[in-house]
Protein backbone atom coordinates (compact mmCIF):
# COMPACT_ATOMS: atom_id res chain seq x y z
CA UNK A 1 0.00 0.00 0.00
CA UNK A 2 1.09 3.35 -1.08
CA UNK A 3 1.17 6.18 1.41
CA UNK A 4 1.14 8.83 -1.86
CA UNK A 5 -1.75 6.96 -2.73
CA UNK A 6 -3.59 7.01 0.14
CA UNK A 7 -2.40 10.88 0.75
CA UNK A 8 -4.05 11.76 -3.15
CA UNK A 9 -7.20 10.15 -2.20
CA UNK A 10 -7.74 11.38 1.01
CA UNK A 11 -6.40 15.41 -0.10
CA UNK A 12 -8.58 14.72 -3.58
CA UNK A 13 -12.01 13.66 -2.14
CA UNK A 14 -15.11 13.75 -3.41
CA UNK A 15 -15.71 17.79 -3.67
CA UNK A 16 -13.34 17.35 -6.79
CA UNK A 17 -15.23 15.46 -8.69
CA UNK A 18 -18.27 17.87 -8.40
CA UNK A 19 -15.76 20.63 -9.08
CA UNK A 20 -14.26 19.08 -12.80
CA UNK A 21 -17.94 17.95 -13.41
CA UNK A 22 -20.58 20.29 -12.32
CA UNK A 23 -24.22 19.27 -13.36
CA UNK A 24 -23.96 21.06 -16.81
CA UNK A 25 -21.06 18.90 -17.84
CA UNK A 26 -23.22 15.66 -16.24
CA UNK A 27 -26.15 17.31 -18.78
CA UNK A 28 -24.02 17.40 -21.51
CA UNK A 29 -22.29 13.78 -20.79
CA UNK A 30 -25.85 12.26 -20.61
CA UNK A 31 -26.90 13.95 -24.00
CA UNK A 32 -23.23 11.99 -25.12
CA UNK A 33 -24.70 8.69 -24.15
CA UNK A 34 -28.35 9.31 -25.27
CA UNK A 35 -27.04 10.34 -28.86
CA UNK A 36 -24.57 7.25 -28.67
CA UNK A 37 -27.64 4.79 -27.74
CA UNK A 38 -29.45 5.98 -30.93
CA UNK A 39 -27.03 4.17 -32.77
CA UNK A 40 -26.94 0.89 -31.56
CA UNK A 41 -28.71 -1.17 -29.61
CA UNK A 42 -26.16 -1.19 -26.69
CA UNK A 43 -26.02 0.32 -22.96
CA UNK A 44 -23.54 2.92 -22.15
CA UNK A 45 -23.03 4.03 -18.22
CA UNK A 46 -20.42 6.68 -17.35
CA UNK A 47 -19.05 6.64 -13.59
CA UNK A 48 -16.99 9.15 -11.97
CA UNK A 49 -15.62 8.42 -8.61
CA UNK A 50 -13.51 11.22 -6.91
CA UNK A 51 -11.28 9.00 -4.54
CA UNK A 52 -11.53 5.72 -2.80
CA UNK A 53 -12.16 5.64 1.05
CA UNK A 54 -12.39 3.28 4.03
CA UNK A 55 -11.84 -0.45 3.06
CA UNK A 56 -11.56 -0.01 -0.51
CA UNK A 57 -8.48 2.90 0.06
CA UNK A 58 -6.86 0.90 2.68
CA UNK A 59 -6.84 -2.85 1.05
CA UNK A 60 -5.11 -0.89 -1.99
CA UNK A 61 -7.95 -1.47 -4.40
CA UNK A 62 -6.90 -1.34 -7.85
CA UNK A 63 -9.41 1.16 -10.15
CA UNK A 64 -9.93 -2.17 -12.41
CA UNK A 65 -11.15 -4.43 -9.34
CA UNK A 66 -12.87 -1.14 -8.25
CA UNK A 67 -14.69 -0.64 -11.91
CA UNK A 68 -15.85 -4.72 -11.68
CA UNK A 69 -17.52 -3.63 -8.59
CA UNK A 70 -19.30 -0.42 -9.79
CA UNK A 71 -20.40 -2.51 -13.30
CA UNK A 72 -22.19 -5.60 -11.11
CA UNK A 73 -23.37 -2.35 -8.59
CA UNK A 74 -24.87 -0.88 -11.23
CA UNK A 75 -25.97 -4.11 -12.89
CA UNK A 76 -24.68 -3.18 -16.08
CA UNK A 77 -24.51 -6.98 -16.95
CA UNK A 78 -28.37 -7.29 -16.88
CA UNK A 79 -29.15 -6.75 -20.41
CA UNK A 80 -30.82 -8.32 -22.54
CA UNK A 81 -28.14 -9.09 -25.08
CA UNK A 82 -25.01 -8.97 -22.58
CA UNK A 83 -24.12 -5.39 -24.17
CA UNK A 84 -23.55 -3.25 -21.36
CA UNK A 85 -20.61 -1.02 -21.06
CA UNK A 86 -19.02 1.03 -18.32
CA UNK A 87 -16.80 3.48 -18.36
CA UNK A 88 -15.21 4.76 -14.73
CA UNK A 89 -13.12 7.18 -13.93
CA UNK A 90 -11.36 7.21 -10.62
CA UNK A 91 -10.24 10.75 -10.42
CA UNK A 92 -7.26 10.77 -8.04
CA UNK A 93 -5.91 8.20 -9.64
CA UNK A 94 -6.83 9.60 -13.05
CA UNK A 95 -7.28 6.30 -14.22
CA UNK A 96 -10.31 5.32 -16.44
CA UNK A 97 -11.37 1.59 -17.05
CA UNK A 98 -13.98 0.04 -19.42
CA UNK A 99 -15.93 -2.87 -18.32
CA UNK A 100 -18.03 -4.51 -20.78
CA UNK A 101 -20.35 -7.38 -20.78
CA UNK A 102 -19.44 -10.72 -22.07
CA UNK A 103 -21.84 -9.91 -25.56
CA UNK A 104 -19.69 -6.76 -26.38
CA UNK A 105 -16.35 -7.22 -24.57
CA UNK A 106 -15.61 -10.68 -27.18
CA UNK A 107 -15.77 -8.95 -30.22
CA UNK A 108 -13.81 -5.93 -28.66
CA UNK A 109 -11.21 -7.11 -26.44
CA UNK A 110 -8.65 -5.76 -24.02
CA UNK A 111 -6.54 -4.06 -26.79
CA UNK A 112 -9.56 -2.49 -28.17
CA UNK A 113 -10.92 -0.99 -25.09
CA UNK A 114 -7.67 -0.07 -23.65
CA UNK A 115 -7.12 2.12 -26.70
CA UNK A 116 -10.07 4.00 -25.60
CA UNK A 117 -8.88 4.43 -22.14
CA UNK A 118 -5.60 5.95 -23.30
CA UNK A 119 -7.20 8.67 -25.61
CA UNK A 120 -9.08 9.75 -22.69
CA UNK A 121 -6.36 9.82 -20.03
CA UNK A 122 -4.29 11.37 -22.12
CA UNK A 123 -7.25 14.36 -22.46
CA UNK A 124 -7.50 14.41 -19.08
CA UNK A 125 -3.97 15.17 -18.76
CA UNK A 126 -4.32 18.37 -20.44
CA UNK A 127 -7.34 18.95 -18.38
CA UNK A 128 -10.10 18.38 -20.67
CA UNK A 129 -11.79 16.23 -18.79
CA UNK A 130 -15.27 16.62 -20.56
CA UNK A 131 -14.26 16.50 -23.91
CA UNK A 132 -12.40 13.47 -23.03
CA UNK A 133 -15.43 11.27 -21.43
CA UNK A 134 -17.14 12.60 -24.34
CA UNK A 135 -14.59 11.29 -26.76
CA UNK A 136 -14.48 8.11 -24.96
CA UNK A 137 -18.52 7.61 -24.98
CA UNK A 138 -18.57 8.63 -28.79
CA UNK A 139 -15.50 5.54 -29.51
CA UNK A 140 -17.66 2.76 -27.13
CA UNK A 141 -20.82 3.87 -29.20
CA UNK A 142 -18.86 3.20 -32.60
CA UNK A 143 -17.95 0.00 -31.39
CA UNK A 144 -21.42 -1.04 -30.14
CA UNK A 145 -22.84 0.10 -33.33
CA UNK A 146 -20.48 -1.97 -35.49
CA UNK A 147 -21.42 -5.03 -33.32
CA UNK A 148 -24.69 -4.82 -32.24
CA UNK A 149 -26.68 -1.94 -34.53
CA UNK A 150 -30.20 -0.85 -33.68
CA UNK A 151 -32.95 -2.79 -34.86
CA UNK A 152 -36.27 -3.42 -33.44
CA UNK A 153 -37.48 -1.65 -30.53
CA UNK A 154 -34.73 -0.47 -28.57
CA UNK A 155 -36.06 -0.11 -25.21
CA UNK A 156 -33.81 1.82 -22.43
CA UNK A 157 -32.55 -0.81 -20.32
CA UNK A 158 -30.35 1.32 -18.13
CA UNK A 159 -30.41 4.59 -17.24
CA UNK A 160 -28.26 7.28 -19.78
CA UNK A 161 -27.55 9.77 -16.19
CA UNK A 162 -23.56 9.68 -15.10
CA UNK A 163 -22.89 8.67 -11.56
CA UNK A 164 -20.72 11.07 -9.53
CA UNK A 165 -19.64 8.88 -6.25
Amino acid sequence: MSIKRIARHLVQHHWRAKQIFPRAVLDRIEQAIKRGEATHSGQVRFVVEGALDGGPLFRNQPARERALDVFSLLRIWDTAHNNGVLIYLLLADRDVEIVADRGIDAKVGAEGWETICRTMEAEFRSGRFEHGVIGGIEAVSRELARHFPPGGPRPNELPDAPVVM
